[in-house]
């Protein structure tokens, strides 16, 4: 594997082979459970990459899928122990594992289409904004581990600004999101600012989503569709939720997803139109 592929995508990949190697052994992951006397949903895990993946599960992996060929088993155990090292958001201790698989899959992403009816994007946020969203949100985190976060958040945007490997952002705002006041007048006006700036990158395209619109495909709610320099990698589907998150890999998900995104982008304001709105609406927010 290469040097310069994150842990979390090592053990998708790693994942995604074992999963391989089931199916052509024609084999359920109920079955492969009850062959090493564990549960079905660590099979699960392992294979969408949740879980963290050791040598000695490819070994027994490998057994039960009566893999002969030495060379093939030794690339999968040394997937796995690449799959163990740690990225740099691992630092941050408070991290939940889902956000941590996240920010994993983000890290290697080539690509990113968001929808956020809600708020700003977080690649997107100033820091008082990010602090502002992390306390409303989470009323019982306490003030270091809020900075943590924000930390993390600021970290995280980097990848926009990185001239080796700028990652591709589009976003699709909901109106709400500009004229939702996080944090007074000050923080809305610098957040609004910061949007037209980042706009304004090679990189990034923003669209704003007017109310004028009526309904629309994101009124389900906020989801980010990942793509991956590999085409061996699969686009992935990420729904955030309030204790959990889902990723959907399924061709006809991202199909649905990626054909909803298309219908956003179309009834959307067009990025210049969108960058205009923005550009008026601080200018209101500072009168």
């Amino acid at each position: 594997m290469a040097g310069n592929v994150n842990p979390t995508v090592r053990r998708r990949r790693l994942g995604q082979e074992l999963r391989r190697l089931r199916e052509e052994r024609a084999m359920t992951a109920e079955q492969v459970a009850d062959r090493l006397l564990v549960s079905q949903s660590k099979i699960s895990r392992l294979e969408n990459g949740r879980r963290s993946i050791s040598p000695r599960d490819v070994r027994d992996l490998c057994g039960v899928y009566e893999v002969d060929d030495p060379r093939l088993i030794d690339s999968l155990m040394q997937m796995a122990r690449e799959s163990r090292q740690q990225g740099w958001w691992h630092a941050f201790a408070e991290l939940s594992t889902t956000y941590s698989v996240y920010i994993g899959l983000e890290t290697d992403a080539s690509s990113l289409r968001v929808y956020e009816p809600q708020v700003v994007p977080g690649l997107l946020q100033t820091k008082e904004y990010a602090e502002a969203v992390i306390s409303g949100a989470l009323p019982e985190v306490g003030p270091d581990e809020v900075t943590s976060r924000v930390q993390v958040r600021m970290r995280r945007q980097q990848r926009l600004w990185d001239d080796r490997n700028p990652l591709r952002l589009w976003a699709v705002v909901d109106e709400a999101v500009l004229r939702r006041a996080v944090g007074g007048p000050e923080t809305m006006v610098e957040q609004l600012h910061r949007l037209v700036e980042c706009a304004q990158l090679p990189n990034v395209t923003l669209q704003v989503m007017p109310f004028s619109a009526g309904a629309h495909p994101g009124v389900n709610g906020q989801y980010s569709v990942m793509e991956f320099p590999e085409a061996s990698d699969s686009t992935v589907i990420y729904l955030e939720g309030g204790t959990s998150d889902l990723y959907l890999e399924k061709p006809h998900d991202v199909q649905h997803y990626s054909v909803m995104y298309e219908h956003l982008r179309a009834q959307a304001l067009s990025p210049d139109h969108s960058r205009t709105f923005i550009a008026k609406l601080a200018a209101d927010y500072g009168s």
